[in-house]
């Protein structure tokens, strides 16, 4: 048996279905996965062990916005750490409902024929089972069908489909598994998991603990954290876990420290003002979209397309940021943007524009002491604004090429342009060359095509398994001449149309 200590905090155990189980003894690398299957919750599967696929997915207990309740959030459990769950509440699909009890989720895909091969469905009927749940889900006036706002796809019963976008399935084709999601009513009212979303979800436990010589720590304070970063700079630091689950996955990474930042009060900030807007980096994607709404438009563009909403119920903008990875779907739109990342350490804080905070491949300004606090960027007052994103799956995939667009148009000419680029070069650029070619000019058809193959030779894009060089700079011209397709110019001269 593994050797276990835990320095000096109190251990609380995870609620699973219902029950309480230990973690004392689980290695530090483990993920909530392989937990679940160690005990025999086998329901859940391992797909990808990249979070693509959805077989593994389980529903937590998380926070409302105004923390008076609880929701049920469908994430994959291969990519969370089993200790980040101390204290914690779970559901696995064993935990919906029984062969002689079927959960409503789960009769409605047996009746509706949504499983056959039965690998992915416990993944499936979780998904089903938050979208199920969720607090604002209305049936539409008389059954009728819900009009659709982007990205949504609403049946009768206020159910989204995409909400199942971050699950696959090789055998069904789908259309049974839609089917059955909007044959759904809605909650019972002597629906026990319905009834525990009217308490808040459980506080996160401080935690500190060494199994076989690695320790996982989740300090209780920012202060806290940053006392330990400056005494173990090489400490890892984690908050949804989507990228670096997918690293101890498949590539057998085993850092000695590893410390869980998502849930520090200081890195969950939202606050809007006129000037400016602040977004903390342990919000989890899911959490900002739901703070912003549409306040942000280029926001509110991007976010239902990165990647699945069982990755955005994880994933944080510090997260994508702290990676350096150069194809992250957020950092062309922050770029866009003109955001500053707020890094903070037992020094102070600086803020860093978000244009110089890329160094190289994977590489950023980020000293070893600072953790990334929050990301600023001014209000949007009315610009134009646009994301595109160019991949082989609409949803659910990484970007071959990603643009992001902020134009400020003044009597029909280009006052000012943001635009930012991922996929093309080593890191997130602007496209300094076509927003340089575009101010002052008429936003009309002809300066469209004129400057469309100045936004094409930005950046170096190269020739990888998702798109050849070529292809990428044909994208980048092509991006312009569609924004400009979807927001023509009424006030431009008409010689210039």
């Amino acid at each position: 048996m593994a050797e276990a200590t835990v320095n000096d905090v109190t251990v609380n155990d995870v609620t699973v279905n219902g029950a309480l189980r230990t973690l004392d003894d689980v290695a530090v690398h483990t993920n909530a996965l392989d937990w679940l299957r160690s005990f025999g919750l086998t329901g859940s599967k391992e797909g990808c062990a990249e979070g693509e696929c959805g077989a593994c997915a389980m529903l937590i207990a998380t926070p409302t916005a105004d923390a008076a309740g609880a929701a049920w959030t469908a994430v994959n459990s291969c990519l969370v750490p089993a200790q980040a769950l101390r204290g914690q509440e779970i559901v696995t699909a064993e935990g919906l409902g029984a062969p002689e009890a079927l959960h409503p989720v789960q009769e409605a895909m047996a009746v509706g024929g949504g499983s056959q091969c039965g690998y992915c469905t416990p993944g499936f009927v979780c998904s089903m089972a938050g979208e199920y749940y969720r607090r604002d889900r209305a049936p539409g006036p008389e059954g009728e069908p819900l009009p659709g706002e982007p990205h949504t796809h609403l049946g009768a019963n206020g159910f989204d489909l995409h909400a199942l976008s971050g699950n696959l399935c090789r055998c069904t084709g789908y259309r049974p598994i839609r089917d059955a999601a909007y044959q759904l009513g809605m909650p019972e009212g002597d629906d026990p998991l319905a009834a525990r979303l009217r308490h808040p979800a459980p506080e996160p436990v401080p935690t500190d603990v060494t199994v076989d010589g690695a320790r996982f720590v989740r300090p209780a304070t920012l202060d806290g954290a940053l006392t330990l970063l400056e005494n173990e700079p090489d400490a890892r630091l984690v908050a949804g876990g989507t990228d670096w689950g997918v690293e101890v996955n498949l590539r057998g990474l085993r850092d000695p420290l590893v410390v869980a930042i998502d849930r520090l009060p200081e890195l969950r900030t939202l606050r809007i003002t006129d000037d400016e807007v602040e977004l903390g980096a342990g919000l989890t994607l899911t959490e900002i979209a739901a703070g912003l709404g549409d306040r942000v438009p280029l926001l509110a563009e991007l976010l239902p397309q990165f990647a699945s909403p069982l990755i955005r119920n994880r994933a944080t903008l510090g997260g994508n940021l702290g990676t350096g990875s150069p194809i992250g779907d957020s950092l062309p739109a922050l770029l866009a943007l003109g955001a500053r990342v707020a890094l903070v350490s037992s020094a102070g804080e600086r803020n860093v524009p978000l244009e110089e905070y890329f160094t190289g491949y994977r590489q950023t300004m980020r000293r070893k002491d600072e953790i990334i606090r929050a990301l600023r960027f001014p209000a949007p007052h009315g610009e134009l604004t646009a994301f595109h994103k160019i991949a082989k799956r609409r949803f659910d995939d990484i970007s071959s090429v990603a643009v992001a667009f902020v134009l400020d148009l003044q009597d029909g000419v280009v006052a000012d342009a943001r635009i930012g680029l991922g996929g093309v070069a080593a890191t997130p650029v602007r496209a300094r060359a076509t927003e340089q070619a575009l101010i002052g000019r008429d936003w009309s058809l002809a300066t469209v095509r004129e400057v469309a193959p100045v936004l094409g030779a930005e950046g170096t894009p190269m020739s990888d398994h998702r798109a050849s060089a070529a292809y990428r700079a044909a994208m980048l011209g092509n991006a312009l001449r569609r924004i400009f397709a979807r927001h023509p110019n009424p006030e431009a001269r008409e010689g210039a149309r």
